[in-house]
Order: structure tokens, then C-alpha cells, then sequence
């Protein structure tokens, strides 16, 4: 006697499976708005995978925090992107991705990509006389991640940092991507590693590619700056290939942004200077 078989209780195959992990959403999170940075080349590289973004926004900045905070914000924001069935988080906040990446990757079984190994690489291509300036959070000099980064791959390179604490809360809490109280604090900033003769400057801190116009109109054309974001959106791209986590899809991926705190006009600024589309925003409780 034959048995009919209800099609909807078939088990689901190895391939299937594959592909329903596939698309499967990339989560992303920064502190703020800064990993829009990220975002948007991570976009443009991967245009048919779906994301997640979430800016912190309610403990906007991190980098004057403590190491153990920054690693109880991190998890607590990973185990929240990890409810909406992400396949890999990208750490786009150089700060976490400097003083939470060793713990994140120990915790969670999915591939995590911060933004410091991609960028002390893409500096050591760049640099020519071997003289690499890095600026950033004070967190993230603190921790000298990126002098370690650059040091295990060539340990001769001469590297010189500068914590720029004053930055994220310019863009982050005040907006001001093109004014002269920016520019007179980045002079201030920049001028000491100038004078060391650096010929790479890596932008430490993914709201720093926000002020790259002003940035090079300061340190001149002889300098090439490394920008975190473009490098961390290679690295995840070689990530999803190595773990055969690539969508299928040929479509326009989907995006979901959600902050923790009200800075949807911060947010939608930053994106149309990204040309970013972004169409809602979200606000959710972590906790």
C-alpha cells in the first residue's frame, strides 16, 4: 500500500539548510553613528546581503570607558543581534573591536570581524618610509591594538599614535563635520605626528572617516589615510567566502538600523553624506 507523504514534513536537506543560513542577516554595531562608516562600504562591496545595524547611541562614546564596560556593552548588544539569527558580526567601533574582540570571538560560535587587523594591514601596504600615524579614541591608543597589529606583521615599522578624545563627541553630540572648531582640533591633533614625518595616517575610529576632507586638506597629499571602514568591509568579505556563509540571492539586500537612543537626525545626516539609503529607524531597549 502506497503511503502518501505530506510535502510540508519533508525533512529539510543540507542544501536547504545552507541556503535558509545564508539569508540569514549580517549584524553590525558601534557605539553611535560612526559604523555607518562601515556600513555603507560593507553595501556597496556586498550589495545582496541583508544587515542589521545598531548604534548604541544611549552610551555614546566609548572611548573613555573602562575595558570591563566596553566588554559588558559589547556582549550585551551581541546577544541581542544574535536573537535576530545574524551569521557573522562585524565590530565597526574600533574601541570595541580593541578591547572586546578576544572575548566576543570565545563566546559565540558565528564569525566575528572587528576593524584593527584590517586596517594595520592596509597601513603596512600603504606606508612607504615605514613612518604610520594612528589616531583615535583614547580607549583604543590606550589599548596600542593597532601598534600590536602592525608590530606582529612587521615589527621595524615605526608607529606613532594620538588619542583624539574630543572627536567622536564633535560629530556624535554636535554634528560638526565642517566646522572650524573641527579643523583647529585636528590641527591640534595632527601637527605632532607630522612633525615625525608619517606618510600613513590610520583612521582609528570609524566617525573619522566623517572628517576625511578636512583631514587631508591638513596633513596634505603626501599622506595616505587608512580608512578602517573600507578594509573591515574586504575582511567580511573574505570571511563570508572562507565560511561558505555568501547569500545566494541576487536581490538588493534588506537593511534594519536600530539605535538605543533618539539620534534618528544624526543618523539620517550621516547617511546622505555616506549615500547611505535608509528608510527607518528604529529604537529598542537593550535591557
Amino acid at each position: 500500500m502506497n503511503q502518501q507523504v505530506d510535502h510540508c514534513e519533508l525533512p529539510t536537506t543540507n542544501y536547504e539548510l545552507a541556503l535558509q543560513r545564508n539569508a540569514n542577516p549580517i549584524g553590525v554595531f558601534d557605539s553611535g553613528v560612526g559604523g555607518l562608516t562601515v556600513l555603507a562600504a560593507l553595501r556597496r562591496l556586498l550589495p545582496h546581503e541583508n544587515f542589521i545595524y545598531l548604534g548604541d547611541t544611549a552610551r555614546v562614546p566609548y572611548g573613555g570607558k573602562s575595558k570591563e564596560t566596553i566588554m559588558q556593552y559589547s556582549q550585551e548588544i551581541a546577544d541581542f543581534l544574535l536573537t535576530k539569527k545574524i551569521k557573522l558580526l562585524v565590530v565597526a567601533c574600533n574601541t570595541a573591536s580593541a578591547l572586546a574582540m578576544p572575548s566576543l570571538k570565545k563566546l559565540y560560535s558565528i564569525p566575528v570581524q572587528g576593524v584593527i587587523e584590517p586596517g594595520a594591514g592596509a597601513a603596512l601596504m600603504a606606508t612607504k618610509n615605514r613612518m604610520i600615524g594612528i589616531i583615535g579614541t583614547k580607549a583604543t591608543i590606550t589599548s596600542n591594538a593597532y601598534r600590536q597589529a602592525i608590530h606582529d606583521l612587521q615589527p621595524t615599522v615605526n608607529v606613532f599614535s594620538k588619542a583624539c578624545p574630543l572627536l567622536v563627541p564633535l560629530i556624535e553630540e554636535e554634528g560638526l563635520f565642517e566646522h572650524h572648531i573641527t579643523h583647529a582640533l585636528l590641527s591640534h591633533y595632527l601637527h605632532p605626528m607630522l612633525a615625525q614625518q608619517i606618510d600613513t595616517l590610520v583612521l582609528g575610529c570609524t566617525h573619522y572617516p566623517l572628517l576625511k576632507k578636512m583631514i587631508t586638506e591638513i596633513v596634505g597629499p603626501q599622506v595616505t589615510l587608512v580608512d578602517s571602514a573600507e578594509n573591515c568591509a574586504l575582511a567580511v568579505q573574505s570571511l563570508l567566502a572562507s565560511n561558505h556563509l555568501t547569500t545566494k540571492s541576487t536581490h538588493q539586500g534588506t537593511l534594519q538600523v536600530l539605535l538605543t537612543d533618539t539620534a534618528e537626525g544624526l543618523l539620517l545626516s550621516v547617511a546622505k553624506k555616506l549615500d547611505l539609503p535608509i528608510s527607518k529607524v528604529t529604537t529598542i531597549r537593550l535591557c
